[in-house]
């Protein structure tokens, strides 16, 4: 479980012999002061945490270090999470009232949702596997190796 300042957010995971993995949960708490449009900021938390379900598992940049060009410059290549790929995801709202914020105490909900993500699941595949890995993605040959 992953806290920081605005959010408490953790991931579930189960790891198999065959070095497969899957989030089968995701739960997030956001203090995100007062909401003003509960289904939009809600859509928006989901987004940000599918996002850093990706950059945990699935995003990576290939670089050719002969030529310096990216390898896998479009989305044919560049993975990223699908619908298959999405646990269920329970994001809600802690009810806080900021008033140093601004007037009526509503604070930015767009990105708040990916932070502390990757640590997340790299948390639950520690838990899971008893192996720490410290790159993203993280990937079943950096589980193995």
């Amino acid at each position: 479980m992953h806290r920081s300042e605005r959010g408490q957010r953790g991931g579930r995971s189960r790891a198999e012999r065959a070095a497969t993995y899957a989030i089968t949960r995701w739960t997030g708490a956001f203090g995100c002061g007062r909401i003003v449009n509960a289904r939009t900021a809600h859509s928006q938390l989901v987004g940000a945490i599918v996002w850093g379900i990706g950059v945990a598992l699935h995003e990576e940049t290939r670089l050719d270090a002969r030529l310096g060009r990216f390898m896998n410059r479009n989305l044919a290549e560049y993975l990223v999470p699908v619908n298959a790929d999405v646990p269920p995801i329970d994001a809600f709202f802690v009810e806080e009232e900021d008033r140093a914020v601004n007037p009526i105490g509503a604070k930015n909900v767009g990105e708040i949702g990916i932070c502390g993500a990757a640590a997340a699941v790299a948390n639950a595949v520690f838990h899971a596997t008893g192996r720490r890995v410290r790159e993203l993605p993280i990937a079943p040959h950096r589980l193995l190796g």
